[in-house]
This record gives structure tokens, C-alpha cells and sequence, in this order.
């Protein structure tokens, strides 16, 4: 199996290159290797690799910030999305693409299926769902792997790495309270990833760990793990907030937890759940 992985510098895509099997050839371009925006380019690199199998896990994933630069977001989310869903169905190659709980608005009050009507709040979400078009109109039999609220050990710009990076230089810290979803270590979702492509998984999937949580549970529960694993000496008291308390640009779904029945299934197994996936993050972060 020929691999061809955009967006390998991002905290999924580093997650995927660790777990990816060892009997497949990996080809793993960065952004500076391939902007995906660039539908010659895209071309090209496909021609060249040859691949069995496109992953893509390169996305604009600035929420707030794509309520300012709306056009930048679907240039990447929707357009460079199509242009690797043409690329694979010209080359006759599997496709797997990642897409986003923000798709929904929040009002359900129950997990989402896959196939529940969308419904996103702002730009960031709105481009996803276009990427999600996109791939499904060019490349049918495309795997679309919809996650949230992802984190891992890498660095870069997630809710872990900030709340760490805030719970050591601040006495107090108010998380939004009323925000539900689940979280998502990087670790699990590579695995679920490289197993689903291995079963052929295709059409829309959902895959999170295990369990529910607002903002302030997963601020909560970082602070006791931090500090058990030794990255924090002591952690600063956390108090809840609601979203009024917290404006953002960008609209948020107050509920966006993914249905995964199908997905555990099909993966023989559940996910663990979210503090124990945390759990399993920290370690790997610990001194």
C-alpha cells in the first residue's frame, strides 16, 4: 500500500505518520510540501507518488479567526478537499478525509448520526461542510471521518496545550460550562484511522472517544492529570462559565456530541473513554 498523507505537520497528521503500519510506503507532505489550495499542484504530486490511498489531514481549523477570512477556509477546507478527491478518483485511489462535529448546530440534545441533517453556525463549520460535498460529488466512495475536539501530545495549538500553557502562569482560570462534546486524543483517532482504511471503511462515519464533557469538565480534568503526571506542580482552581461570559467571534454548537455506534462496531471495539484517553496523552508528555 502507497500512502499519500497532506497535512502531515498538523497534530493529527503526526499522529497518523507514528501509527501508520510498518509494511505500507508513506509519502508524508507537509504544507510547505503541498498547498492543497493549489489545484495544479495537487495534480502534480499525485502523478508523482502514485498512490494506493490519499489521507487527508490538512484543514483551516482557526474557527474564530474564519469569521474574518471566510474566503481562506473554503480555499482550503472545500476547494483543496475537491481538488484531492479529483486527483484520487483520476488516479483510482482510496480517499480519507476528515471533517468536523461543528457541521451541526447543537439543537438535537441526543448524539448525531451521520446521516442527521447539518446545520453549522459559522464559517469554519460551513467550509467543512462544503469539503464534505466536495469530496462525496467527485469521489463517491471516499471515507469521510467526521471527529472533535482533538488534542494530542504534540505541539501546537490545541485546548490541551493552551490549558497548560494558561494553568501555569494564572491563579484562577473560567472554562465555558455549557458547551457539550467529546474529546479526541490524536492518539485514538490515528488508530481508528488506519483500522477503518484496513476494513475499507467509506461514506460518512463519526469517530470520538468515549463519553460527554463541557469545556470546564475537560479544563477540570487536565488540571488532576497534569499534576499527577508531573506536568504542573499544582494546578489553579477552575470555575465554570457560560458561553455569554466568553464571546467569541464565532458561533459554537452547545451540543455537538457524535454518534459512534456504527463506528465501534465496525472497529470491534469502543473507544476509551475521554479522561482515560486524556491519561494516555499526559503520560506520553510527562518528564
Amino acid at each position: 500500500m502507497k500512502v499519500m498523507l497532506v497535512g502531515a505537520a498538523g497534530q493529527v497528521g503526526r499522529a497518523l505518520v507514528d501509527a501508520a503500519p510498518t509494511d505500507w510506503t508513506l509519502a508524508a507532505l507537509t504544507r510547505s510540501d503541498l498547498d492543497i489550495g493549489d489545484e495544479a499542484a495537487v495534480a502534480r504530486a499525485v502523478e508523482t507518488i502514485g498512490p494506493d490511498l490519499i489521507v487527508n489531514a490538512a484543514a483551516y481549523t482557526a474557527v474564530d479567526r474564519a469569521e474574518s477570512e471566510p474566503e481562506l477556509a473554503f480555499q482550503i477546507n472545500r476547494d483543496g478537499a475537491g481538488h484531492l478527491a479529483a486527483a484520487a478518483a483520476r488516479r483510482d485511489a482510496r480517499l480519507v478525509h476528515l471533517s468536523t462535529d461543528f457541521v451541526f448546530g447543537g439543537p438535537a440534545g441526543r448524539p448525531y448520526r451521520p446521516d442527521d441533517p447539518t446545520g453549522p453556525l459559522g464559517a469554519y463549520g460551513a467550509s467543512k461542510l462544503a469539503g464534505e460535498k466536495a469530496v462525496a460529488a467527485t469521489a463517491p466512495e471516499a471515507l469521510i471521518l467526521r471527529t472533535a475536539w482533538v488534542y494530542g501530545p504534540a505541539a501546537g495549538s490545541n485546548f490541551l496545550a493552551t490549558m497548560l500553557r494558561l494553568m501555569a502562569a494564572r491563579p484562577e482560570l473560567g472554562v465555558v460550562a455549557d458547551q457539550l462534546g467529546t474529546p479526541t486524543s490524536t492518539l485514538t483517532l490515528a488508530e481508528a484511522i488506519w483500522t477503518m482504511v484496513g476494513k475499507e471503511a467509506r461514506g460518512i462515519w463519526h469517530f470520538t472517544d468515549a463519553g460527554t464533557a463541557s469545556w470546564y469538565d475537560f479544563a477540570v480534568a487536565i488540571a488532576e492529570e497534569a499534576v499527577a503526571a508531573g506536568l504542573l506542580a499544582s494546578a489553579p482552581p477552575v470555575r465554570p462559565i457560560s458561553t455569554e461570559d466568553y464571546p467569541t467571534p464565532a458561533r459554537r454548537p452547545a451540543y455537538s456530541v457524535l454518534d459512534k455506534t456504527a463506528t465501534f462496531a465496525l472497529l470491534g471495539a469502543a473507544a476509551p473513554h475521554w479522561r482515560v484517553a486524556l491519561r494516555a496523552v499526559l503520560a506520553r508528555m510527562a518528564p
